[in-house]
């Protein structure tokens, strides 16, 4: 059985810098506990990182979201110590929205039968990518650990949460 974790966005920036949270912060442990079960039991790790141009400010998201982030080659875009290791030996998809077409294609070209997600944000990077692997691959399971994700809110991540299961995706 084809089985890949995806590590969303689990960057310097979500973490502890520009966009970074004390919600954040407390599941890295517990992120790094999942991806070393999932390497144990055989699954591909796939890492998403969200990238930006020097030009932010001056997209959509940028004038939406004011606050530049995620700058490709900044200590900000990249995946937080802990992780880095594992993102080395790892597929890294970089994405400039919130979700990756290029990641959805790659898991329905790879036939992945069980999709976990786990990583930053629940309510926006999280939710818009389970959406698209659900979408390329209907018959797949998706699951998000919710112990392993963390919203913007601690409200915005339930929420976000409740809106997945209504879309046959697991929350486990």
């Amino acid at each position: 059985m084809r089985r890949a974790l995806i590590v969303v966005d689990m960057q310097n920036d979500f973490v502890t810098g520009a966009l970074g949270s004390e919600e954040g912060k407390k599941i890295v442990k517990p992120v790094e506990h999942k991806i070393r079960e999932a390497i144990a039991d055989g699954c591909d790790i796939i890492f998403t990182q969200d990238t930006h141009g020097e030009d932010y400010m001056d997209t959509q998201e940028g004038r939406k979201l004011p606050v530049p982030h995620c700058v490709k080659g900044t200590e900000g875009w990249k995946i937080i110590p802990e992780l880095e290791p594992y993102a080395a030996e790892s597929s890294c998809v970089e994405k400039p929205s919130f979700g990756s077409m290029e990641l959805a294609q790659m898991a329905e070209k790879k036939g992945y039968q069980e999709i976990c997600l786990i990583g930053l944000c629940t309510d926006i990077c999280v939710i818009s990518n389970a959406m698209l692997l659900k979408a390329a691959l209907p018959e797949a399971v998706v699951e998000v650990d919710e112990k392993c994700c963390a919203g913007v809110t601690v409200e915005s991540h339930k929420n976000a949460l409740e809106a997945m299961k209504a879309c046959q995706i697991d929350i486990i």
